[in-house]
Parts: structure tokens; C-alpha cells; sequence
């Protein structure tokens, strides 16, 4: 059975960043082989691995809505299920599906559903399956992903971005979905005081604080130089600080 483990947080926070060597630690220390879902609209994790997609599974679904698109003798439903096979990006160490951006109108229930099951079925091929999840959470919430074995909750060094990682803590409980362990990780931090000032609204959120990633300039040349955060040497701080939660959690 396969680790589930999803990455949620306000935008801009690190969600991706985190993800990406969350994967790397997994990859470094041979732990299993895994699949990667980015279900965040504004997707790029896998620029972050180094990895080229040509199509969003949101795109397969819009295209999959009009009938003149689905070859003669073939039901919507092998269709579906032939084209999210085809959208699924393989590579050495990671396996990926990207999710897109909203979808347009109509009823989306049955491709959905569709999804649900496919993604069920393609995880027990994995060791892990990771999910960078957008902010509301729009797939757990759709329960297209259920039975968290761990949630990451990101949070940069800011009482408003503190406070939007409290409501995904709240949204997780009112759907009361299935997330065995749940935790706080604060990002981009510059000093400890920033910690201390901001344990009030740490403890309010009733998340636990499992880790503190540091701002890292290394990480800041390899986004302004657009390469792969994977690619990132183990001297870098915010490696070093991914690894000792990964440790710590012992995922």
C-alpha cells in the first residue's frame, strides 16, 4: 500500500518547494518508487523536478466533454481512461501527473469519478504518492484523494500565512477526511525571533510545528536561473532542513 502524503498552504508560501525535496529525500535514500500528482492550478513542480508535461489531466477532461472528440467505437469511459493513462509522465526516479487549472462548465462527475478511480488504482503501483495540493484544497475535497497517511501544512514567517494554514486545519477536520498525521512547517524564516513572535498564532492553528526551512539563497539562484530545485547540492539549507523533517516523521 502506498504512502500518501499531501502538501497544502497559502500560495507563494514554498508548497512546491518543499514537495520537490520532499521527493528528493525519497529518491536520495532509495525508499521507494513514487508517483507525484501537482493539483495546484498554478502548477509547476514539475519545473521544479526538471520534468517536461504536454498535457493537464483539467484539459483531458474539458476535450473529453465534447463527443466529436472520441474516436468512433469507443465510450467515453475507455477514452477517459486512455487518455489519463497517456497524460502520466515517467521519468528515471518520479512519475507524474499534473492537474491544471479549473475546469470549464458543465458537469464534471462522471470524468471525475473516473479520476478517482484511476488514481486509486495507479497509487497501489507506487511506494509513495505525493500530492501538492492548491490552497482550497479542491481535491480532497472532491475526495478524488483520501486516506492521508501524512499532510503538510506550509506556512511562510507571517501571522496572515499562519492564519490561512489554521483554516486548511479547519477545512481538513469539517470533512472530516481520513489525515493520520498532520503538521506545521514554516518557511523562508531569517531569524529566530520570528518564531517567537509568532507562537501565538502557531498554537492557534492546533497544528504541530514539525519544522522550520530556512530562507536559502541557493534556492533563490536555481528559481532566478530557472533549474531544477531537485537538482539543488546537499549543502543547501533548505535540503538539509527538508531532510530532517522527512527524518523526524520518519516518512
Amino acid at each position: 500500500m502506498a504512502k500518501q502524503i499531501a502538501v497544502a498552504g497559502k500560495g507563494g508560501t514554498g508548497k512546491t518547494t518543499f514537495t520537490a525535496l520532499l521527493i528528493r529525500y525519497l529518491v536520495k535514500n532509495n525508499k521507494g518508487s513514487i508517483l507525484a500528482v501537482d493539483a495546484d492550478a498554478n502548477a509547476n513542480l514539475n519545473e521544479a523536478l526538471g520534468m517536461e508535461v504536454e498535457q493537464t489531466i483539467s484539459e483531458l477532461l474539458t476535450s473529453t466533454k465534447d463527443p466529436k472528440n472520441i474516436p468512433a467505437g469507443m465510450t467515453q469511459e475507455t477514452y477517459i481512461e486512455y487518455k489519463l493513462q497517456s497524460s502520466l509522465v515517467e521519468s528515471d526516479y518520479v512519475d507524474m501527473l499534473v492537474m491544471g487549472g479549473p475546469e470549464g462548465p458543465g458537469c464534471y462527475c462522471f470524468p471525475n469519478n473516473l479520476l478517482k478511480g484511476y488514481m486509486d488504482k495507479l497509487g497501489k503501483n507506487y511506494g509513495y504518492v505525493l500530492m501538492d495540493n492548491e490552497a482550497g484544497m479542491e481535491h480532497i475535497s472532491r475526495r478524488v484523494t483520501q486516506d492521508i497517511d501524512y499532510m503538510f501544512v506550509i506556512s511562510d514567517a507571517s501571522a496572515r500565512s499562519i492564519r490561512s494554514a489554521g483554516r486548511v486545519r479547519h477545512l481538513v477536520d469539517t470533512l472530516k477526511s481520513n489525515v493520520k498525521n498532520i503538521y506545521l512547517i514554516l518557511t523562508k524564516t531569517q531569524h529566530d525571533e520570528d518564531i517567537t513572535a509568532l507562537q501565538g498564532e502557531i498554537d492557534k492553528t492546533g497544528l504541530k510545528l514539525i519544522g522550520i526551512i530556512p530562507y536559502d539563497p541557493q534556492v533563490a539562484k536555481f528559481d532566478l536561473l530557472s533549474q531544477p530545485l531537485f537538482d539543488l547540492p546537499d549543502n543547501s539549507a533548505a535540503v538539509q532542513a527538508v531532510n530532517a523533517i522527512c527524518k523526524e516523521v520518519q516518512i
